[in-house]
């Protein structure tokens, strides 16, 4: 096992937050890692747009972007090194993700989708404004509902 640096790219949020029934907010930053600029952007796309629509929060938009780093990183010969350096049980292979689907906005990506009902649950779906992706471990997908 040997020890290198790899390119990340860092999502920086900042924000402020105001308490409920406040009118003074608090500032705070919020900090993800990503492998590629674009799974970074889209990121920072989902959740401003996510914090835009609570009344409570302003985003610093100055402040918020991505940035290219790098960081120190075990690396190994093999799969099955990485598995055996895990010291873990609960260990799963990850399929890479398909940064296409995820650059096109989602708005536009909605509207080509079937329903989950009408797909019967075949993702991608969707579920109201909200996409279901396909399970990348076999597993069924599950669909979440907010109960109000």
């Amino acid at each position: 096992m040997d020890t290198t640096w790899i390119q990340v790219f860092v999502l920086t949020l900042s924000e402020c937050v105001a308490p409920a029934g406040k009118t003074v907010c608090q500032e705070n930053e919020i900090e993800m890692q990503f492998l590629t600029r674009a799974e970074c952007e889209v990121a920072l796309q989902e959740l401003v747009t996510l914090k835009d629509q609570f009344d409570n929060v302003i985003v610093n938009r100055q402040k918020s972007g991505c940035a290219a780093s790098a960081r120190e990183s075990k690396s190994f010969a093999s799969l099955e090194d990485a598995k055996a350096a895990s010291n873990s049980d609960d260990w799963r292979d990850v399929e890479p993700t398909e940064t296409a689907a995820s650059l096109v906005p989602h708005a536009e990506r909605l509207k080509k989708l079937k329903t989950c009902e009408d797909s019967l649950g075949v993702a991608p779906c969707k579920s109201g404004d909200i996409i279901v992706e396909s399970s990348v471990s076999g597993r069924e997908v599950e669909i979440w509902r907010s109960q109000e």
